[in-house]
């Protein structure tokens, strides 16, 4: 995952605590203005790399069409997590289509001491493989996730999600770095400028 104190000013971030967060998180506010960090086919690929999501197969041979599912896709997350936040039904359906598009298989690995489990393997030879894991990230946090902790940061510019598994979950913002620090420094110029009045 992404360093977020060493990429403070550049995005996409890698902050939110889950993934289908993450990938919604593409679109931020940065100098007020909204910044889309998925502009090309390629930065989807780095993206998904960046998430863990190693895509095996060659570039897709159709320029943009990546792109335009996984712009779809990130829509379509974030309406449903925008819905399930405000306690209304949302529709699978969409959902679902890029559900049909995940391939995997159960695997048997050994550890070191020579334990052996069972772990599922997914299949990400084509890219809609790949945004079919995203899928399915947004298809856990909707169905089991606790809407309770999934917020956004409290920064009145800030549109950034964030799932709170913090111990006491009273996570405010999205990272510290960012808008935490952003909110720390406006307070203190706020105390200074009283101060000299």
């Amino acid at each position: 995952m992404t360093d977020t104190a060493s990429n403070t000013n550049r995005g996409p971030w890698f902050l939110a605590e889950q993934i289908a967060l993450d990938f919604i998180n593409t679109v931020a506010m940065t100098d007020k203005e909204a910044q889309d960090f998925l502009q090309t086919d390629d930065d989807v690929f780095r993206w998904l790399n960046s998430a863990g999501i190693e895509i095996q197969a060659s570039r897709n041979a159709q320029p943009g069409k990546l792109l335009l599912s996984a712009r779809t896709l990130r829509e379509l997350i974030r309406s449903l997590v925008e819905k399930k936040k405000k306690g209304h039904q949302f529709d699978p359906d969409g959902l679902n289509e890029y559900l049909k598009k995940i391939v995997s298989y159960p695997k048997i690995i050994t550890d070191s001491e020579g334990t052996c489990q069972i772990v599922r393997c997914f299949e990400t030879a084509l890219p809609a493989h790949a945004l079919g894991v995203v899928a399915e990230e947004a298809a856990k946090l909707l169905t089991e996730g606790n809407f309770d902790y999934v917020r956004q940061c409290e920064h009145p510019d800030c549109t950034l999600w964030f799932y709170d598994r913090t111990k006491a979950h009273k996570r405010r913002w999205c990272s510290m770095a960012l808008c935490g620090n952003r909110i720390k420094i406006a307070k203190f110029r706020q105390k200074a400028a009283a101060g000299k009045s």
